[in-house]
């Protein structure tokens, strides 16, 4: 992840922004060496983001409503 001081993103902030759309690459601000802020781009609705993206992804097998543990639990008694 690239590095960068305050001053230089105020003084660089648009292009920083371009930057990260283009590279997919997040940016670290800093303020005396100290991390204030990450910018990130944005996940496109494409990439899983939105609901229902996931359907056919998974698959459940047996009842997951009326599930038995049988003998695989006891009961602690102290």
């Amino acid at each position: 992840m690239k590095t960068m001081i305050i001053s230089e993103f105020k003084a660089k902030c648009i292009g920083t922004l371009k930057d990260v759309e283009k590279n997919r690459e997040p940016v670290l601000i800093t303020l005396r060496g100290r991390p204030i802020a990450e910018i990130e781009p944005v996940c496109e609705v494409s990439r899983g983001r939105c609901l229902g993206s996931q359907r056919g992804s998974v698959r459940i097998s047996g009842d997951i409503v009326n599930f038995s543990f049988g003998d695989e639990w006891e009961m602690c008694r102290t």
